[in-house]
């Protein structure tokens, strides 16, 4: 029989080597030696100065301790996956969260474009209806601008013309060309809502509203965007 040291078992415990160690000064007739005595004499004896009994404590003990530690080993992996599985589901679960409302607040801004651009369009009179003049006050022009369109796009129709023109249908600006209550640029696109567009107003709001309209979705829209840009 081959002599394998004690340690190559990783001296499994101190309770198995200690009591290995007891066995062996029975055996050896030192009943008086003490423990500490005992746990060295076994740390340096070989499985030949066991006795057989003993050899299987100590053989059950290290492998024991084996097994404790490759457990331990597997509940700390186990833990990790399930730490990183929740992890990826939490950032999954919020993430859709976030795309269901992006998705919620986009529809909500469509709808609300759509409806502003149908009320915007359901005016009550167009730029033909009104007689046309050699020239127009303020409150004049005010005046047919409300008959032109809705009541609730009025005012954002209204504080655009205040920051473009000062509601003056002749303004001209030197340095761009830009003409009228809209400051159409050039001023001659407004040709297409009627060939009086330098001398009517109703001919220009026609213009513009449709403008507005059709690249903003409503002269509300076309103020949203001015506010954030200073021009539209």
């Amino acid at each position: 029989m081959s002599r394998i040291s004690v340690r190559g078992f990783a001296v499994a415990s101190a309770t198995a080597v200690t009591a290995v160690g007891a066995v062996v000064g029975v055996a050896s007739g030192n009943e008086g030696v003490s423990v500490d005595d005992t746990e060295a004499a076994a740390a340096d004896a070989t499985i030949a100065d066991i006795p057989a009994g003993a050899q299987a404590q100590v053989q059950t003990a290290s492998l024991t301790q084996q097994a404790d530690d490759q457990s331990t080993q597997a509940d700390a992996a186990a833990l990790k996956s399930a730490q990183e599985s929740a992890r990826k589901a939490a950032a999954e679960t919020a993430q859709n969260k976030k795309d269901a409302a992006d998705e919620a607040k986009a529809k909500k801004e469509a709808k609300k474009r759509e409806k502003e651009q149908v009320a915007s369009r359901s005016a009550t009179r167009d730029a033909s209806d009104f007689v046309s003049k050699g020239s127009y006050s303020i409150a004049e022009t005010q005046g047919i601008a409300r008959q032109m369109m809705a009541s609730d796009q009025f005012q954002c129709f209204s504080n655009i013309v205040d920051h473009e023109s000062g509601w003056n249908y002749k303004a001209t600006n030197a340095g761009s060309g830009a003409y009228g209550l809209v400051q159409a640029l050039p001023g001659s696109k407004m040709a297409s809502a009627g060939a009086d567009w330098q001398t009517n107003p109703a001919t220009q709001i026609k213009w513009g509203l449709n403008y507005m309209n059709d690249r903003y979705g409503s002269p509300c829209g076309a103020w949203s965007f001015w506010q954030a840009n200073s021009w539209y």
